[in-house]
């Protein structure tokens, strides 16, 4: 097997040194990205032909090309691939080879195919019956079994029930979050959310999940199963809702920008005076905000203009404002709508943009509703460093980064991989 040649000058990543393989699917994809960005050696195996997702559109400059499909440059950076057909014999050797190199297993195969080839977790890992028989074999025995391998399988309901067709629609509604999502005008039916959450929130699992098991192999030196669950994961972001069933037998109410309830909580949604919206959130509810939002009236010079002022003014004396129960204190919810009416009366005279900016430099938690081109070119996330330029063989491409950093190993992708790229990695 050749190894990977990483460039003596770049900086060293989290997951240096870890070799994960994993087995192309839109299911799994983007656990490989996670880890792949981080620094491991993610080989995605794709079979003849190339990966389904190469298929998918859209595609750069509208090209119908293999290489330049976006969803398949977004979801397998930093990775390398190689062509197998495991339904052949020297595929299936090739891939068991890969296997007894790695680190980690990452797959989303239907329930029993790996199984039906001999390249499952069953038929590809060891299991020593002792401690001393850990320390005393190799991490690859004589049969090439990796006693060390972690192995992810991202299955519709885990690898101990039925596995049926699903995809990232079919799995947010059996799963729950498309309940929760759509408009407080109830004849309008759900929303399912966008960007393949149904997907993703299993892929999230797993890779969390698998940062547990590599921990718990340092000290065990055993790798493990890991059974993801995408219609569980997907249950798990349902927040209230699952909970209130359990506990009540009661439905939340989908409303619009707002938490799924049982009841009907006060719209948050605003359009501003150039026409965008805003969600206002949650509006003042202690003394010192209440007193933030007053000041700024002042320096707007709208104060006097403003119906609210008394009322906020009173509000400053508040220690804390119980929003659960305004029923029972009328005063307290006058005062609590004083704030709301008053960010209502800025977005009648300001943009949403100053809107934003203005209520977050005050401490109110606030959401311009931004488009995705002009969230990559909002100041906060280009001061950050969130858009990142990766090469394209000449040509740089802007990509959505990382929402997190490291001070000493720093976050870095590449451009994905060409079909068969590095065929080059199942030579002796």
């Amino acid at each position: 097997m050749a190894s990977l040649n990483a460039s003596p000058t770049a900086s060293p990543r989290p997951l240096d040194g870890l070799r994960v393989i994993e087995l192309t699917s839109e299911r799994c994809a983007l656990a490989g990205k996670l880890l792949a960005d981080m620094g491991a050696d993610v080989i995605v195996v794709e079979p003849p032909g190339g990966s389904p997702m190469r298929a998918y559109e859209p595609f750069a400059d509208d090209e119908a090309d293999p290489e330049r499909a976006l969803w398949w440059w977004h979801y397998n950076t930093s990775k390398r691939s190689v062509v197998l057909d495991l339904d052949a014999a020297d595929g299936a050797g090739d891939f068991r080879r890969l296997v007894s190199t790695a680190d980690v297993v990452i797959e989303a195969e239907p329930l029993g195919r790996l199984a039906a080839l001999g390249l499952d977790w069953n038929q590809l890992r060891g299991a020593p019956s002792s401690a001393s028989a850990i320390a005393a074999q190799p991490s690859t025995d004589a049969s090439g079994r990796n006693e060390r391998l972690i192995w992810v399988s991202i299955t519709h309901n885990g690898r101990e029930r039925p596995d049926p067709p699903a995809t990232d629609l079919t799995v947010l509604a059996e799963g729950g979050p498309v309940w929760s999502c759509g408009y407080d005008d109830h004849t309008l039916p759900p929303v399912r959310g966008g960007g393949n959450q149904g997907l993703q929130m299993a892929c999230h699992y797993a890779a969390a999940t698998l940062m547990a098991a590599l921990i718990w192999r340092e000290d065990s030196g055993r790798g493990q199963l890991i059974d993801v669950s995408m219609l569980a994961a997907a249950n798990l972001t349902c927040e209230f809702a699952t909970y209130f069933w359990l506990n009540q037998q009661v439905n939340v109410q989908r409303q619009t920008g707002r938490h799924a309830l049982p009841q009907i909580s006060e719209p948050t949604q605003v359009r501003c005076a150039d026409s965008r919206w805003l969600n206002t959130g949650v509006p003042p509810r202690r003394g010192p905000e209440f007193a933030a939002l007053s000041g700024w009236l002042a320096e707007l010079g709208l104060a006097g203009e403003c119906p609210y002022t008394e009322l906020l003014k009173l509000g400053e004396s508040y220690e804390q404002i119980d929003i659960l129960h305004l029923d029972a204190d009328p005063l307290s919810a006058e005062v609590f709508g004083a704030g709301r009416d008053t960010i209502n009366f800025l977005a009648e005279r300001l943009g949403a943009h100053e809107l934003f900016v203005g209520l977050q430099s005050i401490g109110l938690a606030c959401g311009i509703v931004y488009s995705p081109e002009e969230m990559l070119v909002d100041e906060h996330f280009v001061a950050r460093g969130f858009p990142v330029a990766i090469d394209h063989d000449g040509t740089p491409v802007t990509y959505p980064g990382a929402p997190y950093k490291f001070s000493a190993t720093p976050w870095r992708a590449t451009r994905a991989p060409r079909l068969g790229e590095h065929q080059d990695l199942l030579a002796d």
